[in-house]
């Protein structure tokens, strides 16, 4: 039994039954039964309409919530399913949906499949007739548009671009396909689809003429899915902000692996407690995610600091502030040639012991002149 609650936890599920091959025990997760568990002959198993009308009852479901929660997920008949944390994370963001929540937050490690648990939830609202018009957005445009010819791909002629770049992308299967663009030339919004992708900087801006958004009105989008939303949406003062105000009456869904919570940001502010989380350990531990292991390496100068000698120049010539320089300053207000040498080298003996150098790598740095740098030392 209580493996069998530890598996109920994990995919939410409130009824468990257990057996030792005489009896059989049924445990009760609600809280509305007599007893939590019952010993239960063969015959005397509750029905499934039974335990449904348990679940709910446990869940507050109304009729209509129940019509919009038991919409099926979409198949293509290729025996793909969501795994069973995506299916936790569809279901809970669409009860809290039918029940009304307007402002949903999901948390899942990145590599866990948001964008496929996204289309999933948009199907069912779309398909349910909860929701008409859709809105996915990001601020990568690569993502939307892998996404369009990929796991939004079912949506078909309802599907379109916020853009007025015409583009031919590469689907995983190797097949080519012309995106659908939903602006024209003139930047004019065509309403005429139903499910819209959009990069906020393509539908917004600093002057009032890039504020495309504002040629729909408040009410033309009623789910609204915003792609790593702790990247700009969660700030009072963002462009990402200003789309959603516009579109306040709509449902918003964030999509997270890192929610940001500062004294200036607030992703729960915004959208409240996640309704679902799925972290970066238990997507180790089932096996979907790769193990890591951390390798620390430790430089004089990141540990102690850095003081330059008393008038000492760059290399532009300026005398260098005379002041102690830790890792907040490096490769933003000051440059050492020999630290970045010594990260890429490093690095490069890391990959060579590895056993293959140009085994695919991602190298994070402060910003692009940093990248460029330590991209040239380290290709020797």
């Amino acid at each position: 039994m209580q493996q069998g609650l530890g598996y109920a936890v994990t995919l939410g599920i409130p009824f468990v039954f257990s057996s030792n091959g005489d009896g059989f025990v049924f445990h009760d997760r609600t809280g509305a039964s007599a007893a939590i568990e019952t010993n239960l002959a063969l015959d005397t198993f509750p029905s499934p309409a039974d335990l449904w009308a348990r679940y709910r009852a446990w869940k507050g479901l109304t009729d209509e919530a129940e019509r919009i929660v038991l919409q099926d997920y979409f198949d293509d008949g290729s025996g793909k399913a969501p795994r069973y944390y995506q299916v936790s994370a569809v279901n809970a963001a669409i009860e809290a949906i039918a029940k009304g929540q307007d402002r949903i937050l999901l948390v899942m490690a990145t590599g866990t499949g948001k964008t496929y648990t996204a289309f999933q939830i948009i199907w069912r609202m779309w398909k349910s007739g909860r929701k008409k018009r859709i809105l996915f957005l990001a601020d990568r445009n690569v993502l939307i548009d892998q996404t369009m010819v990929n796991d939004f791909r079912p949506f078909g002629a309802a599907l379109a671009k916020l853009s007025t770049n015409a583009k031919t992308i590469e689907r995983n299967d190797g097949t080519t396909i012309d995106l659908t663009l939903a602006l024209d030339k003139k930047r004019r919004i065509d309403p005429s689809f139903e499910v819209y992708l959009g990069l906020y900087q393509v539908i917004t801006g600093p002057d009032e003429r890039d504020k495309l958004f504002r040629e729909l009105s408040p009410g033309f989008f009623d789910l609204i899915v915003i792609d790593e939303c702790h990247r700009g949406s969660a700030a009072d003062d963002s462009a990402w902000r200003e789309i959603l105000d516009h579109f306040s009456a709509a449902t918003h869904i964030g999509l997270t692996a890192t929610p940001k919570e500062t004294k200036y940001v607030s992703n729960i502010a915004y959208f409240g407690d996640p309704v679902y989380t799925y972290s970066l350990k238990q997507g180790i531990s089932d096996g979907f995610l790769a193990p890591y292991k951390v390798v620390k390496v430790h430089i004089d100068r990141d540990v102690a600091g850095y003081r330059p000698e008393k008038g000492q120049l760059d290399r532009d010539g300026e005398e260098v502030e005379d002041r102690i320089y830790n890792t907040k300053d490096f490769d933003r207000s000051l440059v050492l040639d020999d630290r970045t040498s010594l990260v890429a080298r490093k690095v490069t003996e890391f990959l060579k012991e590895s056993g293959d150098r140009f085994q695919k790598t991602i190298v994070f740095c402060v910003d692009l002149a940093a990248s460029s740098c330590s991209t040239a030392k380290s290709a020797p």
